[in-house]
């Protein structure tokens, strides 16, 4: 009976230990959380679209810490995103029936420009993955370069609007596509400015 008893009372205090452990553990991961959200937040009011920044990055929270590398590197990682859903959306727009023979050239030429920035961006991106060495000046201004040429392109792409006679649903959804992707681009390019200026 003794025996059955101790076992008990060992196990109940086996038992609080495990929760006391894990509160203990949830606490101190919801403190990092939150600091880690209040790095991102304080990095996006730098940005032009302090928003846009901190919602796109937010959920990278936890990856991103407070590690400035990898808040650029999760900024340019959002940027290729949004410009590969951009070149799938005006990709799809190509396709659509009605176009006029300028709308279709707009839009072929903004397919390209989308293309030129996604590998522009993909080039930034594998160039912050290597920063190392003597010469960081020189590999940061090359990245600068990479995402400064993706925001050009981006640019372009709906530059070719002008004093051209286009569908407003078609201006719309490039506007639209190619808007998302400038803004990204933009804050990834606000904030290496920034970090490493």
């Amino acid at each position: 009976m003794e025996a059955a008893y101790a076992l008990t009372i060992v196990l109940n205090l086996l038992f609080l230990s495990y929760i006391h452990t894990t509160l203990a553990a949830t606490a101190t991961s919801t403190v990092s959380t939150k600091n880690y959200d209040k790095y991102i937040k304080t990095a996006c009011r730098r940005t032009t679209y302090s928003q846009v920044c901190y919602s796109s990055l937010s959920p990278y929270a936890s990856k991103i810490k407070e590690n400035p590398l990898k808040l650029c590197t999760a900024a340019l990682s959002v940027s290729i995103k949004a410009a590969k859903n951009a070149s799938s959306t005006i990709a799809k727009l190509s396709k659509q029936k009605g176009l006029t023979r300028r709308e279709a050239a707009v839009i072929k030429d903004c397919i390209e420009n989308t293309k030129d920035a996604i590998y522009e961006l993909k080039e930034s991106l594998d160039a912050m993955g290597h920063l190392r060495g003597s010469d960081l000046k020189f590999q940061i201004a090359d990245i600068k370069t990479w995402v400064s040429a993706a925001l050009t392109d981006e640019n372009t792409c709906t530059d070719g609007f002008d004093g051209q006679r286009l569908s407003a649903a078609v201006k719309n959804k490039v506007r639209n596509a190619i808007l998302n992707v400038a803004r990204t681009t933009s804050n990834a390019l606000s904030l290496i400015n920034s970090i490493y200026s």
